[in-house]
């Protein structure tokens, strides 16, 4: 890992807290070095600054942000792809948590009720190929993963691309049946997963266009069928690079994931409260041409 050195000195610093330490003596209270040192660095600015924007779309649509983020972590500060997922992963968490409380005053859970069989399989498939997805990541070399990365960048941005062009509202092309929209939802949650897991994100660019072109749900019910989804799989990713120990350790990482998440709890609130007026199609256009340059970035830069 490679990181900026306004991030790594912190890792060196002593004391137990992370910006500052509170002295009782006397009453008075005493700010550390480090909390001015944190952010007057760029990286922590950087760090906060682009996660507004990028929470934003995950309370607006229902996207975790992870591929906007991973560019960021890599080449914005520094860290190597296998550092990067599982990190990615964590703040990915944060932000789905907080667009899920912030979508739920204008999109009702109750919108996702006809839709359970279908989230319920792509749930248990995706959980259970995201274990698959952590141990393919460990065995994969650097630049193995990172042209994996810009290969499903590249898929994903092509995807939200052709979303965006048909804006319409699909008939699922499955028999009404509980079993074979379950059981469908399986297979496909499957596929998904592994990319969640290989990516470092949550999956909405692909659960999204699978409940609207598959199983017919609007766009908006889409979205927060999408997070409950992808906590389920960005949950099971994380407990398993923890279980192998593939979670980067240290008070600097603290920081990043702290600046990154605040930053994605701003930009979600955000988000979560425009999804009502919003103009969704045109913003999946500039997410899909952003996808595609960001895979472009990232396979450039490791040949």
């Amino acid at each position: 890992m490679s990181a900026s050195r306004c991030w790594l000195s912190s890792v060196r610093d002593d004391g137990p807290h992370l910006f500052f330490r509170v002295s009782t003596q006397q009453g008075t209270v005493i700010g550390e070095v480090g909390m001015l040192r944190t952010l007057a660095c760029p990286f922590f600015r950087k760090a906060f600054g682009w996660c507004v924007p990028i929470g934003g779309l995950a309370g607006l649509i229902g996207l975790g942000g992870g591929e906007f983020r991973l560019p960021l972590l890599m080449h914005g500060i520094g860290f190597d792809a296998k550092s990067a997922v599982p990190l990615n992963l964590m703040i990915s968490l944060v932000t789905l948590s907080f667009a899920m409380i912030s979508r739920s005053g204008v999109v009702s859970l109750a919108a996702i009720v006809p839709h359970l069989p279908e989230v319920a399989g792509l749930a248990t498939g995706g959980m259970a190929s995201a274990v698959y997805g952590v141990r393919l990541v460990r065995k994969l070399s650097g630049v193995r993963l990172v042209q994996l990365v810009g290969l499903l960048l590249i898929v994903i941005g092509t995807l939200l691309l052709g979303e965006a062009a048909f804006p319409v509202q699909y008939a699922s092309p499955l028999p009404a049946s509980v079993t074979a929209h379950l059981l469908s939802g399986v297979i496909i949650g499957a596929g998904i997963g592994l990319v969640s897991s290989v990516l470092g994100v949550a999956g909405g660019e692909l659960l999204i266009p699978s409940l609207i072109f598959i199983y017919g749900a609007d766009i908006r019910t889409a979205g927060s069928a999408s997070i409950l989804i992808s906590l389920g799989i960005v949950l099971t990713g994380l407990w398993r690079y923890w279980r192998s120990n593939s979670i980067p350790q240290g008070r600097g990482i603290v920081r990043i994931t702290f600046a990154m998440s605040v930053g994605s709890i701003f930009g979600a609130t955000l988000g979560g409260l425009a999804i009502a007026y919003a103009p969704v199609g045109l913003l999946k256009v500039f997410l899909g041409c952003v996808l595609i340059a960001a895979a472009a970035k990232t396979m450039a830069a490791h040949r």
